[in-house]
């Protein structure tokens, strides 16, 4: 089974170059950085992580491919990530763009994780139908597919529209877009239809949803997909269970911070887990 990690990167923890650097010398197969724009200051929305205040990193974090394009160009290997980025605010075309040409840069190497947000405020500001969110995620994707797949390339949707269109670069190779959120038929129902993947934040219920993730993409013609428990705070224990449900690849939580505080738990989880 493949392990890879996930650090909430910002301006004031190791420099994801130099962890993905690090992280690729110990053997672990990917690196996933998330993405906010900015978070505002009047917010109703409540943290996702159940706390009563939201932490400051989510503030700060780095342009993911910025951070990943520098972590490109100092690694040969190593499986470079979103986790997650959020389609809904970024205009496809220009992100579409930005994808192929990290792709290009990385060799064939970039994952998309994708989440559908959960801050209304931040998505506000993009001009983002709050309640209509997963359809805007839908069609961003679809459009940014057509737009690496096809050397006349257009779109007419409900929230994308352009005419046959020259863009280039196109990817490497064929860029995975691992959907991420709670198990469900709306979920499920899109990552059988546009997903490569299914991206389960922490792991938790994933062998009582298989069933249900696997009967919607059989119902849409195509094979199972993979998942990817993602934020994971590993044990033997779990990873054991992951593996024997057929879980090919986990994503590991790593502390946000500098170089002291990364480093020795990437060197505990080489030791115990790869």
């Amino acid at each position: 089974m493949r392990l890879g990690i996930t650090m909430f990167a910002t301006d004031l923890t190791m420099p994801p170059h130099e962890l993905a650097r690090e992280a690729e010398d110990r053997g672990f197969a990917s690196l996933y950085v998330p993405e906010h724009t900015h978070i505002p200051v009047a917010r109703e929305t409540p943290p996702p992580t159940g706390d009563a205040a939201l932490a400051p990193e989510y503030a700060r974090t780095l342009d993911p491919f910025v951070a990943l394009a520098a972590a490109a160009a100092v690694t040969e290997r190593i499986t470079l990530g979103t986790g997650v980025m959020l389609p809904a605010q970024r205009e496809p075309i220009v992100t579409a763009k930005a994808v192929a040409t990290l792709d290009r840069i990385a060799g064939g190497r970039v994952a998309l994780g994708v989440g559908y947000g959960w801050n209304a405020e931040e998505g506000a500001d993009h001009g983002v139908p709050w309640k209509r969110r997963r359809e805007v995620v839908r069609e961003h994707v679809l459009a940014m597919r057509e737009l690496w797949t096809r050397d006349e390339a257009s779109f007419t949707g409900e929230f994308v529209r352009f005419e046959p269109s020259w863009s280039w670069p196109k990817p490497a190779g064929r860029v995975p877009v691992l959907l991420g959120g709670a198990p469900g038929p709306t979920l499920f129902a899109h990552i059988a239809e546009y997903g490569d993947g299914w991206m389960p934040i922490g792991g938790a219920g994933v062998r009582e949803a298989l069933p249900d993730l696997r009967r919607a993409c059989a119902e849409a013609g195509r094979d199972m997909v993979p998942v990817v428990p993602f934020g994971t705070v590993p044990s033997v224990e779990k990873l054991g269970h992951y593996a024997s449900i057929g879980v090919e690849e986990v994503v590991l939580r790593v502390p946000g911070g500098g170089r002291d505080a990364v480093l020795p738990v990437l060197d505990e989880y080489a030791r115990t887990y790869l």
